[in-house]
Order: C-alpha cells, then sequence, then structure tokens
C-alpha cells in the first residue's frame, strides 16, 4: 500500500504544528506499533522503526512525554536502512489514559489522535453496565467521540434488552448491536471509518474487537481466538496496541482488552457522563445539598420513586472518590517533581560557579 500523509491522518492542524520543525531537515510520522523502547513508524518512506533521542529521554517528566500509538512525530528518516530518529511529538488533539496497572500512580496513553472510539461490549454474560460508565467517562475526556458497539449480537436472544439498558446510561450515544459472525450492524460502524479519520476499538478481553477489526479491514489482519464457553470470557488475543490503515480509507487502532480500567482523569467530563443525576441535583432544596440526609433532595427522591438506579448513584460516588484519590497523588508527585527540578537546577548553578 502506498502511504501518504492523509492517509495516515494528516490535516491542517498537524501541518501547523509541524511548521516548528521545518527548518531541521525532519519528516512527519505517525506511530503505528510502541515496542519497548523503539516504535514503529508510517511516514511518506514507508514503514521505519524509530528510536527517540535522546533529548527526549532527558526532558521527560513522565510516562506521556513518549510517543504512544497514534501520534503524529517529527523524525530524521533513514529510509535506506529502514531507520527514524524521533526528535519531537507533536500536540495530540486527543488522548484516551487510563492509570498504569500496579500501585504506582502513573498514567498509561492507550491511544492518541483518535476521531471517534468504539466502547466495545459483548452480548454475553461478561456484559457490565458499570465498566461501560468507565469507558464513556475515559472517551468523554479523551477529547474523542464515543460510540457503544454491543458485538456478539447472535448470541443473544434479546438484543433490544440491553440497548434499553445502555441507553440509560449513555445519554445521546449512538449505539449499535452488530454480528461479526453474520454481519449485522457493520455497515452502520463502517459509515464511521473515513479516510484520514481515526477509529480506536476499546473494550475488555474476549469482546470481539479483533474478530470486528477483522472484518471492518476486509481481511485476516489481526489473530483471533475463541470464547470460553463455561463463562462467555474471550481468550487474551491482543497483546499490544496498533495502528492499522484500511485498505478502504480510515484508521483502526486494536488495543489489548482491558482486565483493570483505573480512571487517570475526568473530572471535567463526570457531568456530562452523568447528566442525569446532575439534572435531579438541580432539584435539591439546599445548593450545597449531599445527597444523603437532607431534607428535599432530588437525588434521593429520584433513587425513592425509581427514576434513578441506585447501583448507577453508587458508581458515580465510586467514581467520583477515585478520581478525588489520583488528583491527590498527582498533586503530590508533581509538587515532587518540582522539588527535585529546583534541587537539580541548584545543583547545577553549584558546579558552574565552582569552575
Amino acid at each position: 500500500m502506498n502511504l501518504n500523509l492523509k492517509s495516515l491522518g494528516w490535516n491542517q492542524t498537524f501541518e501547523e504544528a509541524f511548521k516548528a520543525y521545518e527548518n531541521q531537515s525532519l519528516v512527519p510520522g505517525r506511530i503505528s506499533v510502541e515496542h519497548k523502547g523503539l516504535y514503529d513508524v508510517l511516514t511518506e518512506h514507508g514503514e521505519l522503526l524509530g528510536e527517540i533521542t535522546g533529548k527526549i529521554r532527558y526532558n521527560a517528566a513522565g510516562r506521556h512525554d513518549y510517543p504512544a500509538v497514534g501520534d503524529w512525530v517529527a523524525v530524521s528518516a533513514v529510509p535506506q536502512e529502514g531507520k527514524a530518529y524521533i526528535h519531537g511529538i507533536l500536540p495530540r488533539k486527543s488522548k484516551f489514559s487510563r492509570k498504569a496497572a500496579g500501585l504506582t500512580t502513573e498514567e498509561q496513553i492507550v491511544a492518541t489522535n483518535v476521531d471517534t472510539v468504539f466502547l466495545v461490549n459483548a452480548l454475553n454474560q461478561d456484559f457490565n453496565l458499570r465498566r461501560l460508565e468507565r469507558y464513556l467517562l475515559m472517551a468523554w475526556e479523551s477529547g474523542a467521540t464515543p460510540v457503544i458497539v454491543l458485538s456478539k449480537a447472535d448470541l443473544c436472544e434479546d438484543v433490544q434488552k440491553y440497548i434499553d439498558e445502555v441507553e440509560t446510561i449513555a445519554f445521546g450515544v449512538p449505539t449499535f448491536a452488530v454480528s461479526a459472525e453474520n454481519g449485522t450492524g457493520l455497515d452502520a460502524l463502517s459509515s464511521f471509518i473515513k479516510e484520514g479519520e481515526t477509529v480506536a476499538l476499546l473494550g475488555s478481553s474476549g469482546v470481539g474487537k479483533s474478530t470486528l477489526a477483522n472484518k471492518l479491514f476486509g481481511q485476516e489482519v489481526l489473530k483471533t481466538n475463541d470464547i470460553r464457553e463455561e463463562d462467555g470470557k474471550g481468550k487474551h488475543t491482543t497483546t499490544h496496541r496498533e495502528l492499522l490503515v484500511l485498505e478502504n480509507g480510515g484508521i483502526l487502532i486494536d488495543t489489548p482488552g482491558m482486565r483493570e480500567l483505573q480512571l487517570w482523569e475526568g473530572d471535567n467530563s463526570l457531568s456530562q457522563s452523568f447528566q442525569d443525576i446532575e439534572a435531579f441535583a438541580e432539584g435539591c432544596r439546599f445548593r450545597d445539598c449531599t445527597h444523603n440526609n437532607e431534607p428535599g433532595c432530588g437525588v434521593q427522591t429520584a433513587i425513592e420513586t425509581g427514576e434513578l438506579d441506585e447501583e448507577r448513584y453508587n458508581s458515580f460516588l465510586k467514581l467520583q472518590r477515585e478520581l478525588a484519590y489520583f488528583a491527590r497523588k498527582e498533586d503530590q508527585k508533581l509538587a515532587l517533581a518540582e522539588k527535585a527540578r529546583w534541587k537539580k537546577l541548584a545543583g547545577d548553578r553549584t558546579r558552574v560557579h565552582r569552575k
């Protein structure tokens, strides 16, 4: 396939940002795969194996300062050797992040510069509204447009029941029930895939993301496994994030299934994701209502009358507490980083004076 910048998602915004590198004999490229310390970079010279420069490594304050799948980067290309050296990362128009797995408080960027996020949830025993709420919150926060994809519709006897449940938590978000097995609903998804537009597939293990990608791509480009019959859960297939350029236009980013989805940020999108709770809160008698035991609480009244599902409200509280916790941890981390930076600067000045 002949690669050109437009087919990779290049647009005027990125072109303007790239002007900062025009006098450095660099060319633009897009990260398609991230390896340990190395990257596959798609350029007009073809696919090159990229390595970051020491300057990026030196200035990086955390993992978010390193390239991620979907990033546009400025590279010095050595096509005759199949190599490239990454000198800079262009500003991201969208960024889907989560807290890295484990005990450390660190951001893991899942995908960047995404236009549409397909949030894939299987219509089997693994269907989970609370998990979908998390994905929605993170999708809105990323800056991309969410689309809910209910996969494996051929295995479900009452598809409309699940669609109705999803619509109680995803206001105005397009929702499609699809089956990669018999092709149901795939045409509706194809309408979101256009030349230069990037779609990311996100969901837990075994929901059928790789199978869906193969159907949308039109050929077997990603390995797939069958689901376990006893619990409906899929066997882990995708092991890394990968950007694919479709033959018929458009870009897909496939991601590994996320067994653990801890929020990284989302304060700005909490109200958007839980606008029903915000609307009920408008009816509270007191402006500083905590929605616990105050008289005239609109939220508690909605729960009592059945207008608001108590599980949804508890989910809202849990996500709110989680975001507050990570905000406090991040503030502490930033304070320590700033202290270390000033300590280093003071040390540098001391060494200069000694000379």
